[in-house]
């Protein structure tokens, strides 16, 4: 077959997981900082593209959505293929080992703490370095676009922001789960591409993903302070991706097709 059942998938997570919790420090927190820039690689490209064509998409907001979602699932795609540490991927796929006994919640939480830390550090480092000083969204309609992006997502009250989140990262998982379905490579690829395509498109909210719009827009004039950033979007969504992730993904499959 050229896909794997749902128990072998749940296996190949946990394999993975292994290899994670594993893996030491230093190497986590520099692969995951390869994850925050290649998300932020995949939100620039949907920046430029999604709102690139103002005159089209003004009568038609769905185009918009659907350009922008078109093109964000290259970071996810790089992830998986180039190889790096995601902290949403990592939010479901350690947690059928850990419902299976083979680590506890320490090697969890301490991979999830490093990865977080890694990718907000390599969105950062793209936001500054490859799009503000690069001058990429100096222009209009992006610099307009990245501004309301910006304080858009930081106005949002903080229950609908956390619910956002959960459908964010349920997409973001599902998508891991569907590549590591796939044996080939150009399954995994479309296995990547569609849910993530969705989930941009229906307007979640991804934290990572949030680690560079936000910060780029407050480097273009948005009227966002860092608590704004922190407070009214950060946590929630982060929370919420927790849950969308290890609750609606890892936890349920893991429950349903894992070893009791």
């Amino acid at each position: 077959m050229s896909t794997l059942s749902p128990r072998e998938v749940l296996a190949a997570a946990e394999n993975s997981a292994l290899q994670k919790t594993a893996l030491p420090a230093g190497k986590t927190i520099l692969l995951a900082f390869l994850a925050g820039v290649y998300i932020a690689m995949g939100g620039l490209l949907s920046l430029v593209i999604g709102y690139g064509f103002p005159e089209i998409t003004a009568q038609n907001p769905g185009l918009q959505r659907l350009l922008s979602g078109a093109m964000f699932p290259l970071g996810l795609i790089l992830v998986v293929f180039a190889g790096a540490e995601l902290f949403t991927g990592n939010n479901a796929v350690l947690i059928p080992g850990l419902l299976n006994r083979k680590y506890g919640i320490g090697p969890v939480l301490r991979n999830w703490a490093l990865v977080y830390v890694g990718n907000f550090v390599g969105a950062l480092f793209f936001v500054y370095i490859m799009a503000h000083l690069a001058g990429i969204v100096s222009p209009e309609p992006w610099h307009s676009a990245i501004v309301n992006i910006a304080e858009a997502k930081t106005a949002m009250p903080w229950g609908t922001v956390f619910v956002k989140g959960i459908g964010a990262n349920w997409f973001v998982c599902l998508a891991v789960w569907l590549g590591l379905s796939c044996r080939s490579a150009a399954g995994k690829f479309i296995g990547l591409w569609f849910p993530v395509m969705c989930f941009v498109a229906l307007g979640y909210e991804h934290s990572i993903a949030n680690m560079f719009f936000i910060p780029l827009g407050m480097l273009q004039g948005a009227e966002v302070s860092v608590s704004d950033f922190v407070v009214h979007n950060l946590i929630p969504a982060t929370l919420g991706n927790i849950v969308g992730g290890a609750f609606f993904v890892g936890g349920l499959y893991g429950w349903i097709y894992g070893k009791r």
